[in-house]
């Protein structure tokens, strides 16, 4: 087993890479701090709805929701444990979450970090369902979901995926349906895990006060090689237009919220590329957008905006795009005035101390990150499962300029990639 380390003489931070003979790739970043940190993690997520290993003849289509449902399930022991119960023993606080393109499982501890690492290993590798659990945890989720239906950012976050996605697995929510997860069985609980939480598709990233060589002792203990396998997954077309420009639901709010979604379908495929444009989209939207700018301060001076005004960029392998949400009076005449914006900015170069300090603000974001060994672990994971060295992305931020972000500017904001969701109060 060869362990490569990684450093960075500008962050002044160490780690180490390695793959274990169980074929599971690993992290560790060794760091002093009062806390440690682990995330175990599967290439899988609510996107993955249709699928094969290249071995099956056939592809499998599975409901929507089911990642999410078998995260909650791995929580479940043979046994009759409690995982929680488990963690508790050793002082670690655990938990998991489910994304569009991943699953993670997770624990911080102060004390007692191997111990609660064997705990972590040994249950997510050790799966057990049967159709009466089953059955309860459709009703436990069901009501999650319900949940959600009635929270307005949750509604309005969905309804612009919706707006802007006609037929990509993105415009539905991570934890599916009521109706969706009813389909939900133990079988496909099983084909699901034994695809997906093969080692092989899984990534181990650990940061703290801890040892290379000690890890790897745990993972010995606990893991034994994975097949090789390799998986086949398919996604449905989509245009690079949104697919409604405009929604608009009633719910209980004092005022109306808004978001602008800004489809992205130009994402690059090689991982440097595809981090130079994740920076990019950040460094333009805080010209854009920050809170310093006039256009902003205009808004909020106005009365028009307030201080939940955001925008954040996001993408993944097969979706990007930008969310701009907030609150206002009037969102058609906010819309209007985003849009004559954006054009007006597309008239003139970009101010050069404006993308300056945007620059210097996402640079100090990421060197901020390596302050908690969460950030650290969560950015680790990140960047592994899009096969980018974390360090890569010192140069990569600086050797971002102002050409390259006026490109993003025009190719990335045209209306036609504009979809507007609103959801205004019950009159």
């Amino acid at each position: 087993m060869e362990m490569q380390e990684y450093t960075s003489e500008k962050l002044r931070e160490h780690y180490f890479g390695f793959t274990h003979k169980s074929g599971l790739r690993v992290y560790v970043f060794p760091k002093k701090m009062s806390t440690s940190y682990a995330l175990f993690a599967t290439r899988y997520g609510s996107l993955e709805n249709s699928f094969k290993l290249a071995t099956d003849a056939e592809f499998t289509t599975v409901p929507e929701g089911i990642a999410h449902f078998l995260e909650h399930k791995m929580f479940e022991n043979k046994d009759g444990t409690d995982t929680f119960e488990r963690f508790g023993k050793t002082g670690a606080n655990a938990n998991a979450f489910t994304s569009f393109d991943k699953t993670a499982y997770l624990f911080s501890s102060t004390d007692n970090f191997y111990p609660s690492l064997e705990i972590l290993l040994d249950f997510v590798t050790h799966p057990y369902f049967t159709p009466e659990t089953v059955r309860k945890e459709q009703g436990i989720i069901a009501q999650e979901i319900r949940m959600y239906e009635d929270n307005p950012d949750t509604r309005l976050y969905y309804e612009t995926l919706r707006a802007m996605y006609e037929k990509h697995d993105v415009r539905t929510e991570i934890a599916g349906t009521v109706e969706s997860i009813a389909e939900i069985t133990s079988d496909l609980l099983y084909k699901c895990y034994n695809t997906f939480y093969n080692l092989r598709n899984m990534v181990l990233c650990v940061c703290g006060e801890v040892k290379a060589n000690r890890v790897v002792r745990v993972l010995d203990k606990v893991l034994t090689e994975a097949p090789a396998q390799e998986i086949i997954r398919r996604y449905r077309e989509e245009g690079k237009a949104v697919y409604k420009p405009h929604t608009e639901m009633h719910m209980q709010v004092a005022r109306p919220q808004f978001a602008i979604g800004v489809k992205d379908s130009d994402i690059p495929t090689n991982p440097l590329d595809f981090a130079k444009k994740d920076f990019g989209m950040k460094i333009l939207n805080e010209i854009l957008f920050g809170s310093s700018t006039a256009f902003y301060n205009d808004m909020y001076e106005r009365g028009v905006l307030n201080s939940k005004f955001a925008c954040e960029y996001d993408s993944a392998k097969t979706f990007a795009y930008d969310y701009i949400s907030g609150e206002t009076d009037d969102p058609e005449v906010f819309f209007e005035a985003f849009k004559r914006y954006i054009e007006d900015c597309k008239q003139k170069p970009l101010d050069n101390d404006a993308f300056v300090r945007a620059k210097r603000s996402v640079y100090a974001d990421f060197v901020r990150l390596f302050d908690s060994t969460e950030d650290i672990a969560s950015e680790l994971i990140f960047n592994a499962l899009l096969d980018i060295d974390l360090f890569d992305n010192v140069d990569v931020i600086d050797g971002i300029d102002k050409t390259y972000i006026e490109k993003l500017l025009h190719d990335c904001f045209r209306e036609e990639y504009y979809a507007l969701s609103v959801v205004s109060p019950i009159r």
